[in-house]
């Protein structure tokens, strides 16, 4: 029974509880002791609060004892929250040394919602420093490990939710997206992630947190094992805080509305610059040949403007109200970059070499004029896209060129991840939708992009793929084995 709770969704645990078939106690303690087991190999799970999680349980099981009248959607399901977030009583650092000790004094308003939609958070998870790298390192932490492999990265910033969730440690948890952080994770762990519409979710209480104009790029978003468990948690997490001016009020469809033989699927195979693995390519064939058997019309295009994804991107992000040098400096003067390599090349440095690499970078002078005409290649890429896209189409986009690479192997390839952060330029949802294993045990899958404020259609698109190709492999599923954490064999 306790390895099957490690495989069911949030949902499927909150219907127990509420049925008297499982207590919350009960489920809580079954994911501590999963995560006790995995995290050594793993170090997804950064700072744990499991005597509180079981107390909260507790009190969960005793007004269940009370009543069963009106209970919130994940009444006395555990979760687990990015550690960028603010989780009252838990480190909110983001890898940056100089914010070692720092702990929250109350609820990120996402982090909150949650809590009050009746989710027990049993911890904080680990993140690239800053939340602006591949691999989720840095010096306060650690390094954190794949779960199917744990020579490959898990992805970032969220890539501590990602690995949790993959290896059974969470059945849902809270990540955030300005370039991937969602989906990257999700798709190197083999699981379900969103990134929203702008404005549908506040990204209030985070840190850091894009500002002014940048801030459209940044989405709060769920990381599940199950697709069942993305819109309910997406309807918890939406509406206006009055404190972040992009949350809006939006009027959403409902997934069960879409019809999927009614959708017609853009199948995009690159961005004409980096090209995609061979066994990607083949997911993504095997998923639009699912939703064709399903009555969908699967149209192959190319959008050129795709291969300027990093620069579009770039501009969209110069119009942050910080530099990442400040940042990294902390409550001290901005990081130099030059003198910062050096103290790294000596083992003297708070900070990872992809940090500092970014601080240098952003010193590479653009042009206002260059600015603005990678701004409008962004404006004519959008309109592409937002001619086609909408209530009754959707795109299937590759989410990297190639499954989880090895640890610091990004560093060679270091802009592969535009194929996440174009659609944080571009301002649309994305669902990302695991496919089964490679040849190498590893999790291939792919993003389902939709028109804005079509997050519904893109979600039932998700369900439909897990129902017809099976979603998440749980690592021990894969490796023959227990339900702990370990390299995988091929499926």
């Amino acid at each position: 029974m306790a390895s099957e709770l490690l495989t069911v969704s949030g949902s499927e645990l909150a219907r127990r509880i509420r049925r008297g078939e499982l207590s919350s106690s009960q489920a809580v303690d079954v994911h501590i002791e999963q995560v006790r087991r995995v995290n050594p190999a793993l170090n997804a799970l950064v700072r744990d609060r499991f005597s509180h999680a079981r107390a909260e349980a507790r009190a969960a099981d005793a007004h269940l004892a009370e009543s069963r009248e009106d209970l919130p959607p994940f009444f006395g399901v555990p979760c687990s929250i990015k550690e960028s977030f603010a989780l009252t009583g838990m480190p909110q650092t983001a890898g940056l040394v100089s914010r070692r000790g720092r702990l929250a004094t109350s609820d990120a308003p996402a982090v909150a919602r949650l809590r009050a939609a009746g989710a027990i958070p049993i911890g904080v998870t680990n993140v690239s420093e800053l939340c602006m790298w591949l691999e989720s390192d840095n010096a306060i932490y650690g390094r954190s490990r794949n779960p199917y492999d744990p020579a490959r990265i898990v992805g970032g910033s969220s890539g501590g939710e990602g690995a949790l969730v993959s290896a059974g440690g969470s059945p849902f948890g809270l990540g955030a997206d300005v370039g991937g952080s969602i989906r990257m994770p999700a798709f190197f762990n083999g699981v379900f992630g969103h990134k929203p519409s702008v404005g549908l979710v506040p990204n209030t209480g985070q840190f850091p947190q894009a500002l002014g104009p940048a801030g459209r790029l940044l989405g709060t978003g769920p990381i599940c094992r199950r697709a069942e468990d993305l819109w309910p948690l997406l309807e918890v997490l939406a509406g206006p805080d009055g404190r972040d001016p992009a949350c809006r009020e939006m009027a959403l469809g409902e997934p069960g509305s879409v019809r999927i033989d009614a959708l017609r699927v853009l199948d995009v195979r690159g961005d004409g610059r980096h090209p995609v693995s061979d066994e990607l390519l083949a997911a993504q064939d095997r998923a639009c040949r699912a939703l064709a058997a399903r009555g969908a019309t699967i149209e192959p295009a190319r959008f050129e403007g795709l291969a300027r994804g990093f620069f579009i991107w770039a501009a969209r992000m110069s119009a942050n109200a910080h530099s990442y040098r400040q940042l990294l400096g902390g409550d001290g003067p901005p990081v130099r970059p030059v003198r910062e390599l050096a103290r790294w090349a000596l083992g003297r440095s708070p900070h990872t070499l992809p940090s500092l690499g970014l601080a240098l970078l952003e010193q590479v002078p653009l042009s206002e004029s260059m600015r603005q005409g990678f701004l409008e290649a962004g404006r004519a890429l959008g309109a592409a896209l937002g001619s086609r896209l909408g209530e009754r189409c959707v795109m299937l986009y590759p989410s990297h060129p190639r499954p989880a690479p090895r640890h610091a192997e990004p560093l060679l390839h270091p802009f592969d991840w535009i194929y996440t952060g174009i659609f944080n330029a571009l301002e649309l949802p994305v669902s990302q939708v695991p496919l089964g294993l490679g040849r190498a045990g590893l999790p291939l899958g792919v993003q389902v992009v939709g028109a804005d404020a079509c997050d519904h259609v893109t979600v039932a698109v998700a369900l439909a793929l897990e129902r017809d190709l099976g979603g998440w492999v749980p690592p021990w599923e894969a490796d023959q084995g227990s339900p702990s954490c370990g390299s995988a064999r091929r499926s």
